[in-house]
């Protein structure tokens, strides 16, 4: 399959596996480049979650395949430990030969400087145009159009309409959300996606080491099981609802809220409830089923019907036409 996206990364499918905090672990991002798409690695659930020093995972990972794989690179700046650290693993990736970057929630700049000075491709989120020229002007060569329908930090476009959005910068535009199945693939491919990204569909994989309970909630929801909270970093974020989450409700409580819209108390209230979240999400899918799930899923658990291996889905999804 012949798009921008596969002749700038140099793979065979335009197929990204998302970066996904807490379920991206080493095996996931190998057998997605294996097959011929790529693989992004999310740093924290390499090491946090899934307990690996960051270099050896990323040995791990170039011992599974020799094609290429990305990063994820959050430029939030909530920790000054987090900043430092993030910047070696970037620096660790670059030696390991990663040289595709995905960055988001911040200025990409000096990622972008770095990685073309060993000519590498950086992509950064976007979900309105405004943040997408302020990317642009800052050296990113592509965009991850994040949808209303994604896992995660959704937006509030539709595919259609951010596509339409974006689509005069003359950039490579990558779907982010909503695509289930090889219909989905298609449709974002005919609409003038040069690729896709997809991360709940590879949560539903043998390669995820994701807890069986949290595969099977996306076998049995449907789109409509699918909420936005703002209880697990103070802005939106898509989840599977669950008892827990319909007992503690969706919304931010009214202390949460004064913090966060002031600008001396807003970096302390998002670290806080980072930290929360990064415990949270790690307990549900090691653990699996208990009082308190937090289960990311976009709403393309809708045409997601089977656990199958990343490779069975990139092959089935590249004889589309």
């Amino acid at each position: 399959m012949d798009t921008e996206l596969t002749r700038r990364l140099k793979i065979e499918v335009p197929i990204i596996c998302g970066a996904m905090y807490p379920c991206s672990n080493p095996e996931l991002v190998a057998a997605a480049s294996e097959a011929g798409a790529i693989g992004v690695i999310q740093p924290l659930s390499l090491t946090y979650v899934w307990g690996h020093d960051f270099r050896a995972g990323v040995k791990k990972i170039k011992s599974i395949t020799s094609k290429p794989f990305g990063m994820n690179v959050l430029l939030e700046k909530t920790s000054r430990v987090y900043e430092k650290r993030m910047r070696e693993w970037v620096d660790i990736a670059i030696e390991e030969g990663c040289r595709f970057f995905v960055t988001a929630l911040g200025n990409p700049k000096e990622i972008c400087d770095q990685v073309k000075s060993v000519g590498g491709i950086v992509f950064h989120d976007a979900t309105e145009k405004k943040w997408a020229m302020k990317a642009l002007e800052n050296g990113v060569e592509g965009l991850i159009c994040v949808n209303n329908r994604a896992g995660g930090h959704a937006g509030e476009r539709s595919p259609e309409d951010l596509f339409r959005e974006l689509s005069d910068l003359k950039v490579p535009l990558v779907c982010a959300g909503g695509v289930g199945d090889e219909n989905d693939f298609n449709q974002m491919l005919k609409l003038g996606y040069c690729g896709v990204q997809m991360g709940t569909r590879f949560i539903a994989t043998k390669e995820c080491a994701a807890h069986l309970d949290y595969k099977e909630a996306i076998l049995k929801a449907s789109e409509n099981n699918i909420v936005l909270t703002e209880r697990i970093t103070g802005v939106p974020v898509s989840v599977i609802r669950t008892p827990y989450v319909d007992k503690i409700g969706t919304k931010a409580g009214p202390l949460a809220r004064y913090l966060l819209k002031h600008r001396r108390t807003k970096e302390w209230m998002r670290l806080f409830y980072n930290l929360t979240a990064l415990f949270q999400m790690k307990r549900s899918v090691r653990r699996g089923l208990s009082s308190k799930d937090y289960w990311q899923a976009g709403k393309s658990v809708e045409h997601i019907q089977s656990i199958e291996s990343a490779g069975e889905i990139i092959k089935r999804f590249s004889k589309t036409k």
